[in-house]
């Protein structure tokens, strides 16, 4: 059954979905880490409902807990992310390395946690053999045109 992406999810369905407690989905609804984007609970009787959006963040939330990153620290990636990346979260690349969240934008590492700041540049190698080839094939060319010198 192919997905539909305005389809919403339930609460109970949504917590299946990303790995997690009923119970921890509601917390992070009240505390704000992730509020349903199909239509929040407004009362007695009424129901979440998660977007597939919502669904991808809230397996980057269980998966940044499950690499030992703090509730608190969670809040300020996402905060972050929300802010700074405009693409589909599930599309960024994050390396965690001990308590520090670092996101690979472009050619950039950011440190999240450390209010944005570069870490790194990264440099991209898969050029390399490209241009070292060419200075070979070039360096080779210039050496068999040069005249030759007669043997002392």
């Amino acid at each position: 059954m192919p997905l539909q992406p305005n389809e919403t999810y339930s609460g109970t369905r949504a917590a299946q979905i990303a790995g997690i407690s009923y119970r921890q989905l509601d917390y992070w609804a009240r505390t704000d880490l992730i509020r349903p984007s199909g239509s929040d609970a407004s009362g007695s009787g009424s129901r979440r409902q998660y977007t597939y959006r919502d669904l991808l963040e809230l397996k980057v939330i269980k998966k940044l807990i499950d690499a030992g990153i703090r509730l608190e620290s969670v809040r300020d990636v996402f905060a972050y992310l929300r802010n700074h990346v405009d693409s589909d979260i599930s599309a960024a690349h994050i390396v965690i390395e001990g308590s520090s969240v670092i996101l690979c934008d472009g050619d950039e590492l950011i440190d999240i946690l450390r209010g944005g700041q570069g870490v790194f540049n990264i440099l991209p190698l898969s050029g390399v053999r490209d241009e070292v080839d060419r200075e070979i094939i070039s360096f080779d060319s210039v050496q068999e045109s040069a005249p030759k010198r007669a043997a002392m």
